[in-house]
């Protein structure tokens, strides 16, 4: 599988007091997708955050490209390992200011072939971003965030806001990006039909920790655990 690009050692997340992740070990693989299922509240986006410094954890390591992630400027740290939040954050203006701001070198030509692998219109680049619906958004700003060039890609529900008939085809840009680019894609999803259209790794996490881990397939329709065998019970009966 070559070098990973991304080891989580015994890492711990304590907020006043009580455990919101516990001792979470994992090591991340270029050119992968990692779908991170679990039930609401088990810490599946806490761990999210936890990997380009959004939040800090209470204990162990994160190490990237052979570095521990608190020896990087944070900056630095956020532009290799990109994060799309559920709910799309961009800058005042036009969508060509956002992507200016991320890379002030792009040409124009480079702007309009990335609207068109997000399923905008080209048109969009010199609308105002107040103007947008939620789903416009959500893709301008994954958009913008390739504009760093990132290794590693944390998607927190990154489709949540798409409608159906776009959710599929962002779906298979990504897996497209992720070869192509030769990223580290970790997706946090509430959908494990979602899960199972990308169709690699799957990670469970329960009561803060993973319960188990394995291509999806076998992870949905026949978990060992028994935290999986209750999601499983709970999300596909």
């Amino acid at each position: 599988m070559g070098s990973p690009s991304l080891v989580v050692s015994h890492v711990s997340k304590i907020v006043d007091d009580k455990k919101i992740l516990e001792d979470i070990s994992y090591t991340f693989y270029p050119k992968n997708i990692y779908t991170i299922l679990g039930p609401s509240g088990s810490g599946k986006s806490s761990l999210l955050r936890l990997l380009n410094r959004l939040d800090e954890s209470s204990s162990g390591e994160i190490i990237f490209d052979g570095q521990t992630i608190d020896s990087y400027v944070v900056c630095e740290l956020r532009k290799k390992i990109g994060y799309l939040f559920q709910t799309p954050y961009l800058f005042e203006k036009t969508v060509k200011d956002n992507f200016l701001f991320a890379d002030n070198t792009v040409s124009n030509s480079q702007m309009l072939e990335l609207l068109a692998q997000v399923h905008l219109s080209q048109k969009m680049l010199e609308s105002s971003v107040e103007k947008l619906s939620v789903g416009e958004k959500q893709r301008v700003a994954f958009a913008r965030m390739l504009l760093t060039k990132p290794k590693i890609l944390l998607l927190d529900e990154p489709t949540s806001a798409l409608d159906p008939s776009i959710t599929e085809a962002f779906e298979q840009f990504i897996q497209k990006i992720t070869i192509k680019e030769n990223l580290t894609t970790i997706i946090v999803t509430h959908s494990p039909e979602q899960a199972m259209r990308f169709d690699q790794t799957g990670i469970l996490i329960a009561d803060g920790k993973i319960a188990e881990s394995s291509d999806i397939k076998s992870l949905l329709e026949n978990p060992q655990s028994d935290a999986g065998k209750r999601y499983k019970a709970r999300e596909l009966s």
